[in-house]
């Protein structure tokens, strides 16, 4: 498959066009193109503009509001419900991640669900802004059914990510971000995309077997077995019944269906260090953590010990400087 690598900032001003064209305002053009930048240039190209192709297919046969309605209920001291009005899942993502914010600011902690939504993209971006404000941030979202349940062969769960994002004093924020599946969907998009064989235990068949050929996956397998299992459910539950939204085999098809609205639930906490404890002793035992972590003694084949969501921000550093690299046929289709 051929590439193309170019800088962040034209590859966005593409995308921006591109939505707005569809009948976009340009606002939320404008975030969803941020929050797809964002997955490229960490390297997480599954979640990047590779997508807009599929948002714009959905608008065009009505399964996204184009100018959605978007309001907050706040029903307690740090409680708030925000109705999506089933517009872009990064948009009302965004707007529930900034109401958490701003509870947690106030108050200590900030716990928002989002309703009548869709899919919001990549996590880290939501859980970084957190750290970005010395906060914790925690995020989850569900999916279609993708994904077996353990001891099952029939998908039942979607690949129902979970992301935290934890503020350093002098150090670049820990940022957890991983599907609840061995991988997410969008890695198995990436390589068919991409002609590339993927590895084993990634996907399965309509039998449960597992196979190589992305074009063969029928579903996907939970991560560690039993442990990644019940954490789909917790998510599930966090983001679909405490949202009020729909679960596991009853949530709406993102890859089929274009013509109807998802109806997806998110779920966002973000807690202040300070209400806790002393925040700059906070900050100072993270940088500790994590200098301890790097100076860690390596096991074979490891160069280094790194924090999650490390890889993601050198690749970050460096992709900023030397653009995105994206599919050919991506960017053919958003210069055109």
């Amino acid at each position: 498959m051929s590439t193309v690598t170019v800088q962040a900032e034209e590859v966005k001003r593409l995308v921006v066009a591109k939505l707005e064209q569809a009948g976009l305002e340009n606002d939320h053009a404008e975030k969803v193109a941020s929050i797809l930048i964002h997955a490229d240039l960490r390297g997480v190209s599954s979640h990047g503009v590779l997508r807009t192709e599929h948002y714009i297919n959905r608008l065009n046969e009505g399964g996204l509001n184009k100018a959605p309605n978007i309001s907050v209920n706040k029903t307690g001291p740090v409680t708030a419900v925000v109705d999506g009005d089933n517009g872009f899942g990064h948009v009302i993502a965004d707007k529930a991640m900034e109401v958490a914010i701003e509870s947690a600011k106030e108050n200590g902690v900030g716990m928002v669900t989002a309703m009548n939504s869709s899919h919001c993209g990549a996590l880290s971006y939501f859980v970084n802004r957190a750290a970005e404000e010395q906060l914790i941030g925690i995020a989850m979202t569900h999916t279609d059914k993708i994904v077996v349940p353990f001891g099952g062969k029939k998908p039942f769960l979607g690949t129902n990510p979970i992301a935290y994002g934890v503020p350093a004093k002098k150090k670049k924020p820990f940022i957890l971000d991983m599907a609840t599946s061995t991988v997410a969907l969008g890695k198995i998009l990436q390589f068919k995309e991409e002609g590339k064989d993927i590895p084993a235990g990634w996907g399965v068949d309509a039998e449960g077997n597992t196979v190589t050929d992305p074009s063969k996956v029928e579903a996907l397998s939970p991560f560690g077995g039993p442990k990644g299992y019940g954490l789909s459910l917790i998510v599930d539950i966090f983001s679909g019944l405490l949202a009020g939204a729909a679960f596991g085999p009853h949530v709406n098809k993102m890859y089929g269906d274009l013509d109807k609205y998802r109806h997806l639930g998110h779920y966002f906490c973000v807690i202040n260090p300070s209400y806790f404890t002393d925040k700059d002793s906070f900050l100072e035992n993270m940088d500790q953590m994590i200098d301890e972590l790097h100076n860690a003694s390596p096991a074979e084949g490891f160069d280094k010990v790194l924090i999650p969501g490390e890889i993601e921000q050198l690749n970050e550093e460096k992709n900023r400087k030397e653009g995105v690299t994206i599919a050919a046929s991506v960017y053919e289709y958003l210069a055109n």
